[in-house]
């Protein structure tokens, strides 16, 4: 490989070797300015986000692109050329400073089929809209505006009348197409045969950005995201071969799936509520600031229910959204756009329609606008009969926290609601989805006068004492979503309370999960574990004490409550138990079929109380097990668990993980759960 690179570098030498590099250098300065300043700008992009300082590949992949794109500059007059040029710089400009407002919030890559998204930003309060943009993200603007200064030095110096004596616009053309071109065929050379499957798939972003580069997978992104419009043109029937054979495969080779255990139909007959918890975490479970729980009442259904301490959200860029889809139908994210919004007219097997099948009444409750992440038109094709959205609900300025209504007031309107469902219902399955704990977490005013300063009693030398205070995470981010998180959880208690003096809980099942990480920055999390309670300081690096939140850590933190409960759960000992098995979202609906005595065709995850080695496939290509974390960017791993692991079960979990993501995409995609109906008919 290296000699043929060094051998075609010898010919690009030869070819331009009567070039004065000098002399290039001079009659060329708006057009290196150009090169230069998006070159540094896709450079800093991936050090903001990503952390790669020097990453060659992409690089070269950049430099391609923009001396490609760039070139027709030539074609026009040396004075002219500016009109080409910076609108080129703008639009790279604008690439980069989306990507890194949109990984800083999601902690992935922007795609074009999420651009009908952006409507949503108008349902948001202004605070939320300028919360997402961090000043490091604005270290990218500076391209557009360096080659304007450098164009207004060069008209004054008359430096254009200048060059245009010496330059042959069409030449320079053909030559710049042609490096360019060179440092393309660099690329495809060093290229591995999974990077074109990758660049196919597209649902690895951030090992694409780190390969090619932003500017390449901006532009690869622009054609996969015309898929949805095209599928009826490609790729159905090896989709539709694809999916059946999985199938088939997973009914032969995973028969426990359906094998009974002792919670097969212990709920049938049941009511459900759903809720849907707003950037919740487990981790919040465990938390205590000056003696006093910071989740107390989930802590209490945590103790007295099934507990999933375990349990993965697998979003990608539908965050909420995305877990809805995956709860209700155990399908993965779509791996371009969002299933709510892009894919949303299809047929799924999602468990409001199965409810609704076994005659049970299905509505959604959500005090925010219907058209928030196309809910309003999403929830049907879900199943649900009807969804309350914020007209349904007494929305004030007094009763409002955060993005909408407040918890409390969205619970306790909504248990009226519930009354006359019950009412006009034998059963029910209905879904809560709250709102308050949404970022960025800034009423603290309405959130009650929970503290997360460190208070401590200090003794002087003539045995005095007195309170001292630090302020610990008080005026921090993460203090100010901790607060938002008792609060939440206030309201949760409170609405508990309400159903059950209401009669509602005699015969309903309690079915709450966290629906995505809060999706902290890791230097948050870095700064409230390295705080030291005596000094007020943090610990250094290289004390004993510290405590490294790197990658993994942070990764396997993102863990959300999953919790089971009624109101006569606790003492009995199959409902009343701690669940650590390692689960995903996707996992939610087959555990759930069994005990609701219902059947499924084309869940991706497990009965949990059926799967002994489960594993958790992300839609970034990552995966969990109980035994170990797979970081499919770097292809590397961490143990979780003193076990032996060999190379031939890491291979077959990373095919596994592969397949299911194809599988699920191409469900989605090809609509293939209403094809396989129409052909069941025939």
């Amino acid at each position: 490989m290296k000699d043929k690179i060094s051998s075609f570098f010898k010919k690009i030498k030869n070819r331009y070797k009567q070039i004065s590099l000098k002399l290039y250098i001079k009659t060329n300065i708006l057009f290196l300015t150009y090169v230069l300043v998006n070159l540094m700008a896709s450079w800093i992009l991936r050090i903001v986000t990503m952390g790669a300082l020097f990453n060659i590949k992409a690089i070269i992949t950049d430099l391609a692109f923009i001396l490609i794109v760039g070139s027709f500059a030539y074609l026009l007059k040396p004075k002219k050329q500016i009109r080409i040029l910076l609108p080129l710089t703008i639009v790279m400009m604008l690439t980069c400073i989306i990507n890194a407002v949109y990984y800083e919030n999601y902690v992935s890559f922007a795609s074009f089929s999420l651009l009908s998204t952006a409507s949503f930003l108008g349902d948001m309060d202004g605070s939320v809209v300028t919360n997402l943009i961090q000043l490091k993200d604005l270290l990218v603007i500076f391209p557009p505006f360096v080659l304007i200064i450098v164009h207004t030095l060069l008209k004054k110096k008359k430096y254009y009348e200048k060059v245009a004596q010496l330059e042959r616009g069409k030449k320079r053309f053909l030559n710049t197409i042609i490096a360019g071109s060179a440092f393309t065929l660099i690329t495809i050379m060093l290229m591995q045969a999974s990077d074109f499957s990758r660049l196919k798939k597209q649902w690895n972003r951030e090992y694409l950005v780190q390969r090619f580069g932003i500017y390449v997978y901006q532009v690869n992104d622009a054609i996969k995201s015309t898929q949805s419009k095209f599928t009826s043109l490609f790729g159905y029937d090896s989709a539709y071969k694809k999916v059946k054979d999985f199938y088939n495969n997973k009914e032969k080779n995973n028969a426990e799936d359906k094998k009974s255990n002792e919670y097969t139909n212990i709920f049938e007959g049941k009511n459900v509520i759903v809720i849907h918890y707003e950037s919740m975490m487990t981790q919040n479970m465990s938390l205590s600031f000056n003696n006093k729980e910071l989740t107390p009442n989930l802590n209490k259904l945590s103790k007295e229910g099934l507990f999933f301490s375990n349990y993965y959200p697998q979003v990608s860029v539908g965050t909420s959204s995305d877990t809805e889809f995956t709860f209700n139908t155990s399908l993965l994210p779509a791996s371009t756009g969002t299933v709510f919004v892009n894919y949303w007219k299809r047929t799924y097997e999602a468990m409001p329609n199965i409810f609704a099948s076994k005659g049970y009444y299905t509505a959604s409750m959500h005090a925010n606008n219907a058209s928030f992440w196309n809910r309003n038109v999403m929830h049907k094709t879900l199943g649900y009969k009807r969804f309350y959205s914020k007209e349904d609900y007494k929305v004030t300025d007094k009763n409002t926290v955060g993005m909408g209504l407040s918890d409390k007031d969205f619970f306790k309107q909504s248990v009226n609601k519930i009354k006359k469902i019950s009412e006009k219902n034998s059963n029910y399955f209905l879904t809560l989805i709250t709102l308050s704990n949404h970022t960025p977490w800034d009423d603290e005013d309405n959130y009650g006068d929970y503290t997360v300063d460190y208070k401590t009693t200090v003794t002087d030398e003539n045995g005095n004492q007195t309170e001292k205070t630090l302020p610990y995470l008080e005026g921090t981010e993460l203090g100010r979503y901790y607060k938002s998180v008792h609060y939440a959880d206030e309201a949760l208690g409170e609405f508990i309370n309400e159903l059950n003096e209401s009669g509602l809980l005699d015969n309903t099942v309690i079915v709450l999960y966290g629906d995505h990480d809060a999706k902290i920055s890791k230097k948050q999390y870095k700064y409230f574990y390295n705080y030291n309670l005596e000094t007020g300081e943090q610990y250094s690096s290289d004390d004993e004490n510290y405590v490294n939140v790197d990658y993994y850590n942070y990764e396997l933190n993102r863990k959300v409550p999953f919790i089971i409960w009624t109101k006569d759960s606790k003492g009995n000992s199959k409902l009343n138990k701690e669940v650590t098995k390692v689960m995903g979202m996707y996992d939610a609906m087959p555990t759930l079929a069994n005990m609701f005595n219902f059947d499924y065709k084309y869940a991706l995850g497990h009965d949990i109380f059926n799967k002994e080695n489960n594993i958790v496939v992300f839609p970034n290509g990552n995966w969990v097990t109980d035994k170990m974390y797979y970081n499919a960017q770097k292809d590397e791993y961490l143990l979780l668990k003193d076990s032996v692991v060999t190379d031939e079960e890491i291979e077959n979990n990373k095919q596994y993980a592969s397949t299911l993501l194809d599988v699920s995409d191409s469900i989605i995609v090809y609509d293939l759960e209403a094809a396989n109906a129409k052909k069941e008919k025939k």
